[in-house]
């Protein structure tokens, strides 16, 4: 893009912006879909080591999904200046996206300046903003070896197996940290926390039969039905700062035709947690279930993925402050540390099909960014 064809009051004299357009640009142009990295974090690789940082790989467990059958390896990087690995602090976020892959765009017309495509706002605003406002403090002075690192992950938007990784090789290298700065998109507002999750699988088990002889058979699709209208209809606690715990019946599936009792029928469910522990709503799940009275077997129910609610360090001067809904990877990163949770963009336009992030929050971002390293450096 010439700077010359911008709005004037978009020109960066300095080229800051534009090489935070062109960061950006490059990132959202390559896909990378969860289990899908390998190429992002060979531009990261790249792209760091050319500004003289050190940077190395963490090897990522594979993943299988449907829409992946990439047999390239997963990757996180990890950078820093000079030769110091332990830095206070640590600036993070995700490079894989959800799918499907959005190609990049740009419209220049009135105000707003969007650019669109699939991980301009999560969370690929958050590293570009990251990256140029880490690059300016060290050209300024302001930061030196062994302040900062920057850390950008696999499968956040998964099971989050790239921080769960980093976090377990960091604990083995004896890496702390005084503060970590987590990106996600949070239209510039510090983040007091967020819900918990429990992800779960519930699978009824019947018999199947000519379905002119129902009698004959055990229908599973309606057991499920009864179990899904009692999950939906569940209490769980609550709380002021993070609001109502919800649960969403996210997918179904069971049967194979029309004019055959089903067998087996399962749905996947993601409870967030706005209140106690995920031990305690997988008490509450079954003792519901149990009420049913089923047969033994006839239900079955798989917990996965969970966390309970989340804190967040909120104290730094000048900053709004919000709650946020979805999870992310501040739990997955195990320490002792401050945890930071801020970013460009607004998660209501991320995951849809026009995820959106403008110019003057990309740069937003940068000034935000920076300030709160100082902030925590001054400290």
């Amino acid at each position: 893009m010439n700077l010359e064809t911008q709005p004037p009051h978009l020109i960066d004299t300095q080229g800051t912006q534009s090489n935070l357009i062109n960061l950006h640009k490059d990132l959202v142009s390559i896909e990378s879909i969860t289990g899908n990295e390998y190429d992002v974090a060979q531009y990261l690789h790249s792209y760091l080591s050319s500004r003289n940082f050190t940077v190395e790989y963490q090897h990522v467990q594979p993943v299988q999904l449907t829409n992946n059958s990439n047999d390239k390896p997963r990757l996180n990087i990890f950078a820093y200046t000079g030769k110091t690995r332990n830095t206070r602090l640590l600036i993070t976020s995700h490079m894989d996206t959800v799918a499907p892959y959005i190609p990049y765009s740009r419209s220049l017309d009135g105000e707003e300046n969007e650019i669109c495509g699939r991980g301009s706002t999560d969370a690929k605003g958050c590293i570009a903003s990251q990256i140029i406002a880490v690059e300016e403090l060290i050209e300024q002075e302001s930061i030196h070896e062994g302040d900062i690192g920057l850390l950008f992950v696999s499968g956040e938007e998964v099971n989050g197996a790239g921080m769960k990784r980093a976090s377990d090789l960091f604990q083995q290298d004896g890496i702390t940290w005084e503060a970590v700065v987590f990106g996600e998109p949070s239209e510039h507002k510090l983040v007091l926390g967020h819900k918990g999750a429990l992800a779960y699988e519930i699978i009824a088990h019947g018999k199947d039969a000519h379905s002119s002889y129902p009698e004959l058979g055990i229908n599973a699709i309606s057991i499920l039905i009864r179990v899904l209208g009692a999950i939906d209809e569940m209490e769980l606690p609550g709380s002021d700062k993070l609001g109502e715990t919800t649960t969403n019946i996210g997918l179904i599936q069971g049967g194979v035709a029309m004019n055959v009792v089903p067998a087996k029928a399962s749905a996947t469910v993601l409870t967030r947690l706005a209140a106690g522990s995920p031990e305690e709503a997988i008490e509450r799940i079954e003792a519901v279930i149990t009420r049913l009275g089923f047969d033994e077997g006839r239900v079955e129910v798989k917990f996965g993925h969970r966390f309970g609610p989340v804190d967040c360090d909120v104290d730094i001067d000048g900053f709004e402050t919000d709650v946020k809904r979805g999870g992310t990877d501040v739990p997955n990163l195990k320490g002792d540390h401050k945890r930071y949770l801020y970013g460009p963009g607004s998660v209501i336009s991320a995951h849809s099909d026009h995820e959106c992030v403008t110019v003057d929050g990309l740069v937003k971002g940068v000034s935000d960014y920076k300030r709160i390293i100082r902030s925590l450096l001054s400290r």
